[in-house]
């Protein structure tokens, strides 16, 4: 059976552990539970992108998507202190749904949890858990943080290639676009200190 958590209070992404190696969620909580939801980053990343698309067009274009840049960003501030160390739910995500209901001004979000059965001998089986998803509301002004929180998690990892988008490590990258034929360097910027002293 499927589960409505409602209108949540606490709505947040992070990424946890190092660049390279971080693992990706959304938190949600309200006053029926809450749920942890484990996520690649271009899953993630999606998401943020169809909240744009909604925010523009419900505005008029008047909320635009606010483009984060790795060094220049804010720390995302992450999960709260008060958020249940043990989740009413937690799961890997399958799949997601994003609605928007124009009545009501609020976003719902349905996701779906993945299962992965391994048996020895066997390719691991991979099924949707329709019966267990869950799905939570939330208003115009939350979806518009969720989406800058999301922007500055996806950057503030590992900086990207700008034509096959494959992580660069900080050595030489030949990318599959220039068919290994053309190196792309990291440049990395530094602000400028001030030298003068009073």
């Amino acid at each position: 059976m499927s589960v409505d958590l409602g209108h949540v209070s606490v709505l947040g992404a992070e990424a946890v552990g190092q660049p390279g190696q971080r693992r990706f969620r959304l938190f949600a909580q309200s006053v029926r539970g809450s749920a942890v939801m484990w996520m690649e980053k271009e899953h993630l990343n999606s998401l943020s992108l169809a909240l744009d698309r909604f925010l523009a067009m419900i505005s008029e274009g008047q909320i635009l998507r606010t483009e984060a840049r790795a060094g220049k960003s804010p720390t995302p501030k992450g999960m709260p202190e008060g958020f249940p160390v043990h989740p009413t739910y937690e799961f890997q995500v399958g799949q997601m749904k994003l609605n928007y209901d124009e009545q009501e001004e609020m976003f719902q979000l349905s996701v779906t949890p993945l299962e992965i059965e391994m048996e020895r001998g066997r390719e691991p089986q991979i099924s949707m858990r329709d019966e267990d998803a869950v799905s939570f509301f939330f208003g115009q002004v939350d979806a518009h943080e969720l989406s800058n929180a999301i922007a500055q998690v996806v950057v503030a990892g590992r900086p990207v290639c700008p034509l096959c988008h494959a992580p660069l490590d900080g050595g030489p990258h030949a990318c599959v676009k220039q068919n290994g034929h053309r190196e792309i360097l990291q440049i990395e910027e530094q602000e400028e200190e001030d030298e003068d002293e009073e």
